[in-house]
């Protein structure tokens, strides 16, 4: 493992890196992203995501941490300097690794389960709300997540962060709606579309076959071709003064309904 020194904010690896942290049109140009922190560096090495080069801080990061990860990665030791120019959160670990991407079209997701269970969110936009989306999906053990209709890069550090590295956890697929409505009926999952419209309560459905969970954003809700497409519309009956939660909220509420059916039927 090689054991470099960077000590100018004004090297271009360095400066490379701001932009990835910073520009998704980096991201996707270069296919290429940073994560900040152990644990999620862990779950995208499990998630077999490829670590190009690892920065660590040696006054913050126990360097004999380093030997755990494979050989071929190339490992930099930064200045205080330039850690605090390329680091992120605001309590840091001292680690941070450029990574590659990884393609998230809908052809790339696999079913080992012959009654997938799946979770869709349409056009999220905030990256707190996709990062618990993804958090709650790799709590149940969902078969796959899929985002239509993105407005945020998967790889945006806000996601990293917020998912505490469940976006390395799950099979994820990006796509439009009618795309992934079109995927869905090819494989015979019912669509369950959380829209007030003509829904009925969530709890009163049978998810143990194939099943897709389609919510969308508070402001918005899902466009017309979920409700179109839906075998039954749900809802969750609110009792307070408003009509609607937050998104991620609203998934976990859904999702383990359905775990519930299925681990207990």
């Amino acid at each position: 493992m090689a054991n470099k020194q960077i000590s100018s904010t004004q090297n271009q690896l360095i400066k490379h890196i701001v932009l990835l942290k910073e520009k998704s049109r980096e991201r996707k140009k270069t296919g290429t992203f940073i994560i900040e922190g152990e644990r999620e560096i862990q779950l995208a090495l499990t998630g077999q995501y490829v670590i190009e080069t690892i920065f660590y801080f040696p006054d913050i990061y126990d360097v004999s941490k380093l030997n755990t990860f494979p050989e071929a990665i190339d490992c930099i030791e930064v200045s205080k300097e330039v850690y605090q120019k390329i680091a992120y959160r605001a309590t840091t670990e001292g680690i941070i690794a450029i990574v590659k991407s990884k393609s998230h079209h809908l052809e790339s997701i696999s079913f080992t389960n012959k009654n997938p269970l799946i979770l869709i969110a349409e056009a999220p936009e905030k990256p707190g709300n996709i990062g618990a989306i993804l958090r709650t999906a790799d709590a149940a053990n969902v078969d796959a997540v899929i985002i239509a209709n993105p407005k945020t890069d998967l790889y945006n550090p806000n996601i990293v962060r917020s998912s505490v590295g469940c976006v390395f956890t799950n099979q994820i697929a990006t796509g439009t709606t009618d795309a992934i409505i079109t995927f869905l009926n090819k494989h015979n999952v019912a669509i369950y579309s959380a829209i007030l419209q003509d829904a009925v309560d969530y709890h009163k459905q049978d998810y143990k076959q194939a099943s897709a969970i389609v919510v969308g954003t508070e402001a918005v809700g899902l466009s017309i071709a979920w409700r179109e497409a839906s075998k039954q519309n749900i809802k969750i009956p609110m009792q307070g003064a408003i009509d609607s939660m937050n998104v991620s909220v609203a998934a976990g509420i859904l999702i383990f309904e359905a775990k519930r059916q299925r681990d207990f039927k």
